[in-house]
């Protein structure tokens, strides 16, 4: 099992700064894909940003601009920098990771969140 570990969240006002990382251990050959999602209070998880091993980048609407992801493929780590933060940036962050255990061994594997509460 590949277990995702979450750290960088809390609170902070609007206009503040937040950088959240992610990082996958476990028996990994190789990871293809990262990503970051977010669910608040009565609303379906969206995807917030993701990136691809070459490093192609895509965003949500709602951050662009504000939010920037990046990854370290030797410590098989995401993070995404978050600037500008908004209250309605308010949210449970996951992050996600796709990749191979293993010759034909595919997987997903989930964070367990961490909370970003930004304040007016």
């Amino acid at each position: 099992q590949v277990q995702l570990v979450e750290s960088g969240g809390g609170l902070v006002q609007a206009g503040g700064s937040l950088r959240l990382s992610c990082a996958a251990s476990g028996i990994i050959f190789s990871i293809n894909h990262m990503g970051w999602y977010r669910q608040s209070s009565g609303n379906e998880r969206e995807l917030v940003a993701t990136i691809t091993i070459g490093g192609s980048t895509n965003y949500a609407d709602s951050v662009k601009g504000r939010f920037t992801i990046s990854r370290d493929n030797a410590k098989n780590t995401v993070y995404l920098q978050m600037n500008s933060l908004k209250p309605e940036d308010t949210a449970i962050y996951y992050c996600r990771v796709q990749g191979e255990g293993g010759p034909h061994r595919r997987f997903v594997s989930w964070g367990q969140g961490t909370q970003v509460t930004v304040s007016s």
